[in-house]
């Protein structure tokens, strides 16, 4: 039935006259001036304080809004109401279900002349234009009413909504189309603040943008000594037959480019169809596109990429997580007020970009997740990037081989290429036999590759498929001696162990980190992609969601245990989580050590120190383990900066729970 329903109001929408939105023509469905009624909506008179004008509030409640009395809401609020009420409806039905909608009528009392000559939504030329121009062909309305009529949704109606119903005042959102659209744009230049997600169908013509440009102007100069920031989310669409629309978006946004003091969001969309029949599809992808903005789930069954996702426009913090019966067990943050607060404040902090940008920490104690939040685009069901935190999952991958009988303890002294059967021997460099697995794993293989001569083949798919990825590094390094033998961060070495993986187990190394793996340990929204070899990416290029991440640390916390059962050989992981070897390398804090691709690190608390043991990829993503006081941590991010985020995890988030 929701399906038959929601094709009904798209057709109806289709049908609709929306090309009166552009002109000065009467719209059929909008003449009649009696009130709208539905079951699901209040339909609420509101007076412009200022102006005395009338206008109605067309209010739809959550369906559960009465069973959770002490549960907020977003709200999103949407002018032209009569118009876009079935589609902006249907569409938060389906997708965007625990939110307020409130649509803005034109005014209800405009001139009866000027009803007769344009039609019930007359107001709407002058409560959305921004330009204080007369036209000859219209001279009785008065254009340029924006400024009033933002002040009237400013200072009654959304102290109206707040103030009679259970909203979230951090999180609202607008949506408009057309002329509408128009004026969502003037409110983002000149008003940002006012809604933290602004959607904007079709709003800018040549003539619109030419007023937009000037309003611009004269903001950035009022703007030059201030240096407070507003953030913002900013979907907007047109139709592929809108031309116009083309220029005038990505001039639109160069306009938002200039303002330092206004961060944006920006996803511009082209949508099938014409300005009247790109309508219906632009409300549906919009309201998606909001689902995942006002909230830390994205939408399921909506395909948004990471980096297209709007960012949160406020924390999603929680101390006690919900379970979502995904192998992790949840429970309460159970710290003294002081110290729970200590963790509040740090959430906050990371949200104010104290820390540099991140989008995940997650905290989990004897086993149980106990706090959960999100920032910018971090999502709870949305997988991440790890960067460099990928090598850390190779290693456990490798643990899990020797687990299963593939590999042994003795083999981590054992050349590399004894693995390796289809290579050529004849062809290597002068003491290739010196690298071990142990050697690859501390990062100390000894490779030296000229980048010249390495650009000539590393895109090369034939040449480096499978073990023809090792064969060609030890016949192109330099020769290999306890000189070269030093620590040489890098992905070359990732691979060698990966292309042993692949040797050993049965099938594919693909195969055996899914079947193996990942699906044991119940990790399915993920990507891993494939270096060019064919492998699977032994240093970076995958996307975990922060969730999962928890389950890499909870295997080195229960010494390689899953379940009670060994996963992980725990020989292994003891050696591999060790300090086997000091990084020489610049940006690597002193006081780290090295293992097999996990670091070491030691925590102090007071006058005693906690061993922490933690994987680390670039941005920021660290999953961080202290066994002691059964504790593993999750942090996601993109920063470029990412040894900031360590300052409160250090100082804070670990003293928290250590033991007094």
């Amino acid at each position: 039935m929701k399906v038959i329903r929601l094709f009904a109001l798209t057709a109806a929408i289709l049908i609709n006259t929306a090309t009166a939105q552009e002109n000065g023509k009467k719209a059929n469905t909008a003449t009649n001036s009696a009130s709208f009624v539905s079951p699901q909506i209040q339909v609420v008179p509101i007076k412009d304080s200022n102006s005395e004008k009338n206008y109605e509030l067309y209010i739809e409640l959550p369906e559960d809004y009465a069973e959770h009395p002490s549960k907020t809401y977003p709200v999103l609020y949407y002018t032209d109401a009569i118009w876009h009420l079935e589609m902006v409806s249907g569409a938060a039905e389906f997708l965007l279900e625990d939110v307020i909608l409130v649509g803005i009528s034109w005014q209800k009392d405009a001139p009866e002349d000027l009803r007769e000559q344009y039609g019930a939504h007359v107001s709407r030329f002058t409560d959305y234009s921004f330009w204080e121009t007369t036209n000859p062909n219209h001279p009785k309305l008065v254009f340029g009413q924006a400024e009033n009529h933002l002040a009237f949704i400013q200072n009654d109606v959304i102290k109206y909504v707040d103030k009679n119903y259970r909203t979230n005042p951090n999180s609202r959102s607008y949506f408009g189309y057309s002329l509408s659209g128009g004026f969502g744009a003037y409110i983002l230049l000149t008003q940002p603040n006012t809604f933290d997600n602004y959607v904007l169908g079709s709003p800018l013509s040549k003539s619109t943008m030419s007023h937009l440009a000037e309003i611009n102007a004269e903001l950035i100069a009022a703007e030059a000594d201030k240096s407070e920031k507003s953030h913002a989310n900013v979907f907007i669409a047109h139709g592929t037959l809108e031309d116009e629309r083309e220029v005038t978006t990505k001039e639109f946004k160069a306009l938002l480019d200039e303002r330092k003091q206004l961060v944006v969001e920006f996803d511009s969309r082209t949508i099938e169809g014409n300005h009247q029949t790109a309508f219906p599809r632009i409300a549906v992808e919009s309201v998606a596109w909001l689902a995942s903005a006002m909230t830390h789930i994205a939408v399921d069954d909506y395909k948004v990429g990471f980096w297209d996702i709007p960012q949160l426009n406020n924390p999603y913090v929680s101390t006690t997580p919900e379970n979502r019966n995904d192998g992790i067990a949840v429970g309460e943050l159970a710290l003294t007020a002081d110290k729970k607060n200590a963790i509040l404040n740090v959430a906050q902090e990371i949200f104010n970009d104290d820390y540099g940008n991140y989008d995940a920490l997650l905290i989990s104690h004897k086993d149980q997740l106990v706090f959960e939040s999100y920032y910018k685009k971090g999502r709870i069901n949305l997988a991440h990037g790890q960067a460099s935190a990928v090598k850390g999952y190779t290693s456990l991958i490798l643990g899990r081989a020797m687990q299963l009988g593939y590999l042994t303890m003795e083999d981590l002294d054992k050349p590399l290429v004894h693995f390796l059967k289809d290579l050529d021997p004849t062809k290597f460099t002068k003491g290739a036999e010196k690298i071990t697995l142990h050697k690859a794993l501390t990062m100390h293989g000894g490779l030296t590759i000229d980048d010249e001569k390495w650009e000539e083949v590393e895109q090369d798919s034939i040449q480096l498929k499978g073990q023809g990825l090792v064969q060609t590094l030890l016949e192109r390094s330099a020769p290999i001696t306890d000189e070269t033998q030093t620590y040489l961060y890098g992905n070359f070495n990732p691979m060698m162990v990966m292309t042993v993986i692949d040797a050993v187990v049965p099938g594919t190394a693909e195969d055996f980190i899914k079947n193996e793996f990942l699906d044991k340990l119940g990790i399915t929204n993920y990507e891993w992609s494939n270096h060019v070899s064919g492998l699977p990416q032994a240093g970076w290029q995958a996307r975990i969601m922060p969730r999962d991440m928890l389950k890499f640390g909870h295997l080195v916390q229960h010494k390689g245990k899953l379940n009670g059962e060994q996963f992980i050989s725990e020989a292994y992981l003891e050696k591999a989580t060790s300090g086997i070897v000091a990084p020489a390398i610049d940006w690597m804090p002193k006081n780290y050590r090295y293992g097999y691709f996990w670091y070491h690190t030691p925590v102090k608390v007071g006058n005693k120190n906690y061993d922490m043991t933690l994987a680390w990829g670039g941005g920021g993503q660290r999953v961080m383990v202290v066994e002691e006081l059964d504790l593993t941590m999750v942090i996601s991010g993109f920063d470029g900066d990412d040894d900031k985020i360590m300052q409160p995890i250090f100082d804070t988030v670990v003293p928290a729970f250590a033991k007094e």
